[in-house]
């Protein structure tokens, strides 16, 4: 794609980081007021400082303007400038949020400078940027100014950075499609509408909302005047019921100023009768007192003799304690004596039942001898069983040989068994933890792409589908073997093929992706391996001739793949061939870059990529930062987990044969313990036989001998007998003292005890006595303090009842609006006539007033006057209503007009929009159409305009959406609506950056065509569309300018660029190729 011969470059740059332009037509060439600009176009853009940008001067055609470029040359640095240049706010671009972020890295400030096309005199805006405080100064055609001028000046001349259908940058690309009809209809109103288009539309829902109000206060007046109409007809009723309230009032009035005269009468009456009742009290407390001093005299008397009484009583019951002790101990110890004779006599009964067993133990053992030797005389020789009982040692000896050999076979079976046992819990704690990580690993796939794992659990339930190998997502099979090197497994394979699926047959692949992407409608990436195995690839240089440079590993050392995996990523990114180094490398980076066979590169925390220039063969490089592994980390080596498997099956298998060698083993143990029992049997009986007299002859031998001791160890009793009595006669002359003893303390106690009695006898008499004279002075005494405090009380009742009969009569006076001294009025005492002149007949006409007058509740004084006020309020509401009503009609009318005015040239608009949009639809094959959609006409901020698509004829027309529609798709709707506006004219250019990424080539193409097509007419405004690549073979029209640009170090500066030696050299590198 050669650039026309006519356009000229213009550029200045200045060191490495620098960006250049292939620009159109210079300034030298161009006339000023060239007419086919549009009021408000784009002629120059200068910038310095900006960006990637060292110094650069652009100039734009007036139709479509093409500006390509690699990423990261500067092509979006160009629509920052346009959008900062006309004071365009940070937000637009999505990028930096500071002004100042925006200028070249290292520089103090930078400038932009934009020249706008006006048919009366082209504008130059100036921005000067500040870095330090992030602050702005700004200058109109060289005078300065403040920002708010600026955007005045751009205002005027409908240019709408913040506007998506003017000026759609990079970063807000994906928002288009997620503007609402709203947002879209209001975008499309400023862009291409009438000026006086979205001020009508503004006006109509300030027009609504007022609307709204004024029916809303209609309503709520008429409300109020029939809720003020119902009051009053109430009211109306309450007037004539207030007057007979009022009468009942009156009635009650007077009996409450009666009543406490009536009170005051009753009060004064009960004091004179208690009164009298305090003086008769008075008389029978005087004679109470004069009857109790005689019986208080005869209790002192009583009390006086019972004291030394009660001494002696004391006294004796003291000395008869005495001699109780005394006896008791004196009993105590004559018990003591009859145990010690009883102990004496027992003693000589054992003795004599010890004679009697001796001798009957004498008499069984001569027995036993004589049946011993009546036993050893029938005892006859019998033959000699010494050779059987040898046979059966021997045999017993060969079992005993035989059990020892299967014990220890059994004690190697359990200890193998038991080894196995801990093999296999061993393997599956491991297998165990293996899983865990798998799962760990699955929970992140899950989290980060919920398409990719819900095609993975599909594809475990569908794994029989398919021919060949399919392995699961690359980052579930890839084993890190040192977690420390997986982030620079992850930082080299893209997360797009980490998520993928990895077939050896691309048929497999394609029943894949029929069902998991068409079917669920599921985003899932898939990758064919290479149909030649590429995994054992051998790297360009070994890794010991490296290690100079403090390489250790080359990348697929780090890690274990299926062979498939491998061999892609040993095609795809050659992981076979990029060395890993360490600190050493990093310190060494310049020699180690110049190395001709090293492309890619990782240090301990960096990652290089290497380049060399086919034009200078000089060398470029650019490094990144190795960020923390996400996802690789958690390792579960595929192969280590087979073998562990295998290595539980085959534990189990030996595990199960070792059981059923213990259980044949068994079975031979028990064989065996059978025989040796019946051999034990049989040598038993034999030793038995010949050990039998041998038995006897001993057994006789130690009868006799236990026989001799017996006869020589013999008791005599008559000498026992005589001690016996002689230490019972003892016992007895000590007993006879006891007993003369105890009967002598006895005899005293008796006489003290009756002394007790006399004493006792003689007090109990005053006692009944006392008792009954205390009886009789309490009881009088009870009866003098009742009548005391009957008195008492008497005397503070009338104190009381005095004092009450004053407050009655203040409280009357006071009621009845009197002074202390003056008297009750005639007119009073002859209205006090009329009614009741008891307390409780005056209560009971109270109640029943009161009761009357409570029936007439929610009545006052008022009531009168509000009725009259209201009435008056009635007829100004009435006038009220009317006057709003009759202005809301004429409102109402004001907004028909206004509509009118808004909605059908709007109408019209979107009819034309519609129009082309369908147009360029059905260009490309497919259907599409624009119309205006609001669900209530009279809603204004309701209304929207709808996009809807069709790009299968299979399908209906769906909304255009942020999920519905795939990205490509969104792409070219958004693309084709632009255009759509664009042979509107409304506005002086428009800006598209890369809007053509995520088309497919067949639409991309078609889009390219209509852009043409329709940004190259003659009458269109000014189009700038930003792209890094373009399809061969494009259709271009000489309108277009296309703008190239490039950057590196060896730049060429503006004046030694030739274009004509620039499309030689080109054309002599096709030759020789």
């Amino acid at each position: 794609m050669a650039e026309p011969a006519k356009k000229k470059r213009l550029s200045h740059a200045h060191g490495s980081s620098q960006a250049s332009g292939g620009l159109s037509l210079s300034a030298k060439n161009r006339p000023e007021g060239d007419q086919r600009f549009v009021e408000g176009s784009i002629v120059r853009i200068t910038m310095k400082n900006f960006l990637t940008y060292d110094f650069s001067v652009v100039y734009p055609g007036p139709n479509l303007n093409m500006i390509v470029g690699a990423n990261g040359t500067g092509k979006s640095s160009i629509v920052c400038a346009i959008c900062l240049g006309l004071a365009g706010k940070t937000a637009v671009l999505g990028r930096g949020d500071k002004v100042g972020l925006y200028v070249k890295r290292g520089c103090p400030k930078g400038s932009i400078e934009i020249k706008l096309f006006k048919r009366c005199g082209s504008v130059v805006i100036n921005r000067e940027i500040h870095v330090e405080n992030n602050q702005s100064l700004w200058m109109i055609n060289g005078k300065h100014c403040n920002q708010k001028t600026v955007e005045e000046e751009v205002k005027s001349l409908r240019i709408q950075v913040s506007n998506l259908c003017q000026f759609l940058p990079q970063e807000k690309v994906g928002e288009f499609a997620k503007m609402s009809k709203i947002e879209l209809l209001e975008a499309t109103e400023k862009s291409v509408g009438p000026p006086e288009m979205y001020t009508y539309h503004c006006e109509l829902k300030n027009f609504r909302n007022k609307e709204k109000e004024l029916e809303n206060g209609l309503k709520e007046k008429a409300n109020f005047l029939e809720k003020a109409k119902q009051r009053n007809e109430r009211n109306k009723h309450d007037v004539n019921r207030y007057y007979e309230k009022k009468r009942h009032l009156d009635v009650i009035e007077l009996l409450e100023k009666k009543r406490p005269w009536v009170e005051y009468e009753t009060a004064r009456a009960d004091l004179d009768v208690l009164k009298k009742e305090r003086e008769e009290t008075r008389r029978q407390l005087n004679t109470l007192k004069q009857t109790q001093a005689p019986t208080k005299n005869r209790i002192q008397q009583i009390e006086d003799k019972l004291k030394p009484i009660d001494a002696q009583i004391k006294n004796k019951t003291l000395a008869i304690k005495d001699f109780s002790t005394k006896s008791k101990q004196k009993q105590d110890h004559l018990d003591r004596k009859h145990k010690d004779i009883e102990d004496i006599k027992q003693n000589q009964k054992l003795k004599q039942i010890e004679v009697m067993d001796h001798q009957k133990r004498v008499s069984n053992t001569r027995q036993a001898i004589d049946d011993l030797k009546a036993e050893l005389a029938k005892v006859s020789d019998h033959s000699n069983v010494t050779p059987r009982i040898n046979e059966v040692n021997v045999e017993l000896r060969g079992i005993q040989v035989e059990r020892a050999k299967i014990e220890e076979e059994k004690s190697d079976l359990r200890r193998e068994r038991d080894n196995l046992f801990s093999e296999y819990k061993m393997s599956e704690k491991k297998l165990k933890d293996m899983n865990n990580m798998m799962n760990a690993k699955e929970e992140k796939l899950r989290n980060r792409h919920k398409d990719t794992f819900a095609a993975l659990l599909w594809f475990r339930e569908h794994k029989e589908m398919f021919k060949g190998h399919v392995h699961e997502p690359m980052m579930l099979v890839i084993n890190v073997r040192d977690p420390r090197f997986a982030k620079y497994v992850e930082a080299h394979i893209a997360f797009h093929d980490l998520r993928a699926f990895v077939f050896q047959r691309k048929d497999d692949m394609e029943k894949f992706m029929s069902e998991v992407r068409d079917k669920m409608n599921l985003r899932v990436n898939s990758i064919s391996s290479p149909d030649e195995s590429r995994a054992h690839l051998n790297p360009s240089r070994n890794i010991e001739s490296l290690r100079r440079f403090g390489f250790f590993s080359y990348l697929r050392e780090m890690f274990d793949a299926p062979e498939d995996v491998m061999s892609y990523l040993c095609q795809q990114y050659r992981v076979h061939d990029v060395p890993v180094g360490n600190e050493q490398t990093k310190s060494m980076i310049k020699t180690v870059i110049e190395e001709p066979y090293i492309k890619v590169l990782y240090t301990k925390e960096e990652r290089y990529q290497v380049k060399k220039s086919i034009y200078s063969n000089k060398i470029s490089t650019s490094n990144s930062a190795v960020h923390p592994s996400q996802y690789l980390t958690l390792a579960v080596d595929g192969e280590e987990k087979r073998q562990l498997e295998e290595q539980m099956r085959t534990c189990q298998s030996k595990m199960k044969e070792i059981e059923e060698r213990q259980k044949a083993l068994q079975k031979e143990a028990s064989a065996l313990d059978h025989r040796d029992n019946e051999l034990l049997a049989e040598k038993k009986k034999l030793s038995e036989q010949k050990g039998k007299k041998r038995q006897l002859e001993q057994k006789i031998s130690t009868k006799e001998d236990s026989l001799r001791h017996m006869e020589n160890s013999t008791i005599d009793l008559q000498k026992i007998e005589e001690e016996t009595k002689e230490k019972i006669a003892a016992v007895n002359v000590q007993k006879v003292s006891i007993v003369a003893s105890l009967v002598a303390n006895m005899k005293q106690r008796a006489t003290l005890t009756m002394e007790k009695v006399y004493l006792i006898l003689e007090t109990v008499g005053l006692t009944a006595e006392k008792a009954q004279l205390e009886s009789d002075y309490r009881e009088a005494i009870s009866a003098f303090k009742a009548t005391e405090q009957r008195f008492n009380r008497l005397d503070q009742r009338k104190i009381q009842l005095t004092e009450q009969c004053k407050g009655m009569m203040r409280r009357a006076k006071e009621i009845c609006r009197m002074t202390l001294d003056q008297s009750l009025p005639e007119n009073l005492r002859n209205a006090f006539g009329k009614y009741p002149d008891t307390v409780d007949e005056i209560d009971a006409l109270l109640n029943e007033e009161r009761s009357r007058a409570e029936c007439f509740t929610g009545l006052s004084e008022n009531v009168v006057d509000e009725y009259n006020r209201r009435e008056q309020e009635i007829k100004h509401l009435e006038k009220e209503l009317e006057e709003k009503t009759r202005g809301l009609t004429e409102y109402r009318q004001n907004i028909s007009e206004a509509k009118e005015r808004w909605l059908n040239p709007l109408k019209q608009l979107v009819e034309q929009i519609n129009d082309k949009f369908s147009d360029f639809f059905r260009s490309m094959q497919c259907a599409g159409e624009v119309d205006l959609h609001s669900e209530n006409e009279e809603e204004y901020d309701k209304y929207g305009i709808r996009i809807r698509v069709k790009f299968h004829s299979s399908t209906q027309l769906h909304e255009l959406t942020a999920h519905h529609q795939s990205g490509g798709e969104r792409s070219v709707s958004t693309m084709l609506y632009l255009m759509a506006l664009q042979e509107l004219n409304k506005c002086p250019f428009r800006v598209v950056d890369e809007i053509n990424q995520g088309m497919d080539p067949v639409n991309e193409r078609r889009v390219f065509d209509i852009v043409v097509r329709t940004a190259c007419k003659g009458a269109t405004s000014q189009y700038f569309f930003i792209t890094p690549k373009l399809l061969q073979n494009l259709q271009y029209a000489e309108e277009m300018t296309i703008l190239f640009v490039h950057n590196g170090t060896y730049m060429l500066p503006p004046a030694e660029w030739k274009e004509e030696a620039f499309i030689q050299r080109c054309l002599a590198r096709k030759a020789r190729a």
